[in-house]
């Protein structure tokens, strides 16, 4: 176990992808509080794990805000949330008030610290509407395996603030930015902004869902299914495809989470059932050929639906097992595993302590990291044995349940702890090894 940042910035990782692409950096953004929740950090950075050098990567100007940063598994471009320039009482930070940006370091450049920008979703908030863009704000960026596309969750600013009469409404999607082509937005509001990316919803939600359907409330905590997709029941190969939480609605009427799939069209360009962009009162609609489909059905378990610590399914790098938590019989969070085929459901972990983290799978596919206890551990994907990484320390918090992420070649894992600062109390960067020799 190795700390690896000190001081009095508090430090937060997000759930996954926190690595640089060869390992030798950590991405983090200073917001302010523990969990994150104050959304106030004015610089995104990262940090060498060898020699704790600590660099600014980007610096928030005109009163905007960023944080909850991910790095591309291909290269040096970071993705993170941007908060609006010059924000107004009508148009500060929240949900729907909030972009993607990108960063990257300039083509041939030798200096480190000379990044350029880009903003990675569009925004068009007035009817008609562009294809390709946005009307609302994106949140937790993350690159497919292959580092072109990348996924969020979205909520819109249109039906959020809408007066019409008979409108859908706002509710928490997932989407995709795709680098087909980049998007101008007619500049018929000041929010309206171009993006480099085509952007589109790839969930779909109902405002009322039927109860015992698949119909779903709200779509969130996104993940890749595999870094090249999975293998479908025919053998095909699905190239692109993201597993999340979706909110069901059992006989009874009460809301149970669920975990979905949904697979996604080589091309997202063509409308699908309705305007990619939707309309001033419906929410926009996924490309021709994307697949929503429901992959767990826990209504009649003692402790019905996916439940735990905050936490997003994530897949197993060949796709073949997504793991996610869910309470045993005893009422105790536990990792589960299911096939993105909705096949092969089965408990992993079967301990008295529940998971206590979000958690990550090593680059081999054989092992998840995640805190139980007070303990970074590893589990076995196939036998569920625990391996413990770190020893109890009652003296120090316990690693935090924020993340808990394996580094790109499975031999580290980057977590983090609640230490005394000078000026209080501040979250620092934590490393542990694994066992992967």
């Amino acid at each position: 176990m190795k700390q690896i940042t000190f001081g009095d910035d508090n430090i937060l990782l997000t759930n996954i992808s926190v690595w640089s692409h060869d390992g030798q950096w950590i991405v983090f953004d200073t917001r302010s509080d523990r969990d994150g929740a104050n959304f106030d950090c004015d610089w995104i950075g990262r940090v060498h794990v060898d020699s704790g050098t600590v660099e600014k990567l980007y610096l928030a100007k005109h009163g905007a805000k960023v944080g909850v940063v991910t790095a591309s598994p291909t290269d040096e471009r970071l993705v993170f949330i941007h908060g609006p320039e010059h924000p107004t009482s009508d148009w500060s930070y929240n949900a729907f008030h909030r972009q993607g940006c990108v960063i990257a370091q300039q083509a041939g450049s030798t200096d480190d610290a000379i990044w350029q920008s880009s903003q990675l979703d569009a925004r068009d908030i007035v009817s008609p509407f562009t294809p390709g863009a946005l009307r609302g704000g994106s949140h937790v960026h993350v690159f497919s395996g292959d580092g072109q596309w990348v996924s969020f969750t979205y909520e819109d600013h249109v039906l959020a603030t809408t007066d019409e009469a008979n409108c859908q409404r706002n509710q928490r999607n997932v989407g995709v930015s795709v680098p087909v082509q980049s998007v101008v937005v007619p500049k018929t509001h000041p929010r309206n902004q171009d993006g480099s990316h085509f952007s589109v919803l790839v969930s779909q939600t109902s405002d009322n869902p039927r109860p015992g359907s698949d119909e779903i409330s709200r779509a969130y905590s996104d993940a890749w299914v595999g870094q090249d997709g999975y293998r479908r029941a025919d053998g095909g190969l699905q190239k692109r495809s993201i597993a999340f939480i979706g909110d069901c609605v059992d006989e009874s009427g009460q809301t149970v989470p669920e975990l979905f799939v949904v697979d996604l069209p080589n091309a997202v360009t063509h409308a699908g059932e309705g305007p990619l962009c939707g309309t001033s009162t419906t929410r926009p609609v996924p490309p021709a050929g994307t697949c929503q489909r429901r992959i767990t059905r826990t209504t009649d378990r003692t402790f019905p639906g996916v439940h735990g610590v905050r936490h997003w399914p994530r897949s197993s790098p060949d796709g073949e097992v997504i793991a996610f938590l869910m309470r045993d019989d005893h009422g105790v969070s536990q990792l589960w595993r299911v096939s993105p085929r909705g096949t092969d459901l089965r408990q992993l972990t079967t301990g008295d302590l529940p998971i206590a983290s979000a958690f990550s799978f090593r680059c081999d596919g054989a092992m998840i990291a995640c805190v139980i206890g007070d303990r970074v551990c590893e589990v076995d994907v196939q036998t569920g044995e625990v391996v413990t990484l770190t020893l109890s320390d009652h003296s120090a918090s316990p690693p935090l349940e924020l993340a808990c992420v394996y580094s790109p070649d499975g031999k580290s894992i980057a977590y983090l702890r609640r230490l005394r600062s000078a000026t209080g109390e501040a979250n620092q960067v934590f490393v542990c090894r694994t066992s992967c020799r």
